[in-house]
């Protein structure tokens, strides 16, 4: 049986190499897609609620403490520079993608929500076996 911590180190570096790509991918402008309005706002949170969840899983699974509160806002600061770099990415590199605020804001919302379950969840059960 494979351990948990591989379980979720693999779901995590998956997970972060797929919102890297998905951030850096150079959509097609005329491609209008599903027509749910702030629909990009709400993938931005997801992406780094799970950033934060899988990455907390990741560092908690096999421990025998609960996950600190020092934990949990280092894994939400994580994702959030993390968010901000690829904001910046998508500034710097000629792609056809542009860095905005309200992007930065729904990163940091999906991370701070991450952050808050995982401490939640964490603080229950105490340690993931």
């Amino acid at each position: 049986m494979v351990p948990k911590k591989a379980v979720y180190t693999t779901l995590f570096i998956s997970w972060v190499l797929l919102v890297t790509v998905l951030s850096l991918f150079d959509f097609d402008p005329n491609d209008e897609g599903i027509p749910i309005p702030y629909l990009d706002k709400l993938v931005h949170f997801v992406f780094y609620l799970l950033f934060v969840i899988l990455g907390g899983l990741m560092w908690q699974s096999g421990k025998p403490m609960p996950a600190t509160l020092k934990k949990t806002i280092l894994w939400v600061v994580i994702a959030v520079l993390y968010g901000l770099l690829m904001e910046a990415l998508q500034d710097l590199l000629p792609i056809d993608r542009s860095a905005e605020i309200f992007d930065v804001l729904a990163n940091t919302l999906g991370a701070v929500m991450g952050g808050l379950l995982i401490k939640t969840y964490f603080s229950r059960t105490h340690a993931l076996k």
